[in-house]
């Protein structure tokens, strides 16, 4: 499969364009961006092309991973699966419903496969972990923590990233607690709190379609010595814990485009689909209203 990257970011230097060059079965072509110097720099590392223009590299590949702003992101998924493209995105799909409503339609009407790269979803003793929970059922609560120090550690290369500044933990670490909450404890029928905390800290309460009640703490702002994610679910089962994984984020996002490929080859949606990432983003701006309204 050729394959072009949308982007030339921090997370596009780290883990896509080191996953798709590295990946056996990807023919990686080249990279778009919106600034001219950084994308020859990131396309010389890698012996690729460097586009000018987004449409000459979506007429050259098959499928695109993007690496860029949720709000750009969701415009040119959008534009790249109307030219036939399938889609390796990145979380949250789109900063709104009605932009991630809107690659979901350009998804389905062009036919093509999309995942959306939730890490953990992705990290083989994370991934089972969320199987074996969601067969046992039983689920009374779930709990999660996703608390990094983006804004209060030294030296992040995110730390400046606009869209994170503007939509904080909320939209950056909240698709990750759910991609992991919702496989297990179902849908959430309703956000039924809200509130904000230290810095950019959100508590949310979730009452999801199994019966069972969840609580997330999200923050980018948390002390460094106290940062760190985890997920505690308590049922008839017991007790249990999100292992730790000792994947790292390339290894990860290859796996993801393991799933693209499959996705593509047999036409069957993967869990993490664009599909998937709406409702994500559903959930997130049904909160951020209610955060919105005190």
């Amino acid at each position: 499969m050729r394959i072009g990257l949308l982007g030339t970011g921090p997370w596009a230097q780290m883990a896509h364009a080191p996953a798709l060059s590295g990946h056996p079965e990807l023919d990686f072509v080249g990279v778009w961006g919106r600034r001219t110097a950084p994308t020859k720099e990131l396309a010389d590392t890698y012996g690729v092309r460097a586009y000018d223009e987004v449409d000459a590299l979506l007429a050259d590949v098959d499928a695109v991973a993007v690496a860029l702003p949720p709000a750009i992101q969701a415009d040119l998924a959008a534009r790249a699966a109307r030219e036939g493209c399938h889609l390796l995105l990145d979380k949250p799909l789109a900063p709104t419903v009605e932009q991630g409503r809107t690659v979901v339609e350009a998804v389905a009407e062009a036919g093509v496969a999309s995942v959306v790269f939730f890490t953990t979803r992705f990290q083989p003793e994370t991934a089972a972990w969320i199987t074996e929970q969601a067969g046992a059922g039983g689920w009374f609560t779930g709990r999660a923590q996703w608390l990094g120090a983006v804004f209060s550690g030294d030296d992040n290369p995110f730390a400046d990233s606009p869209w994170r500044r503007e939509k904080g933990a909320l939209w950056d670490v909240g698709p990750h607690a759910l991609s992991v909450l919702l496989p297990v404890l179902g849908d959430a029928r309703e956000v039924t709190a809200a509130a904000h905390g230290p810095g950019d800290t959100v508590h949310l309460v979730l009452d999801h379609v199994s019966g069972a009640s969840s609580t997330l703490a999200l923050s980018l702002t948390a002390p460094p010595a106290a940062s760190g994610a985890a997920v505690e679910l308590r049922g008839t089962a017991g007790v249990t814990l999100l292992p730790e994984s000792t994947e790292t984020a390339v290894s990860a996002l290859s796996r993801a485009a393991d799933a693209l490929l499959a996705a593509a080859r047999t036409g069957q949606p993967h869990p993490c689909d664009a599909a998937f990432g709406l409702r994500v983003t559903e959930i997130l701006a049904e909160a951020e209203t209610l955060l919105d309204e005190g």
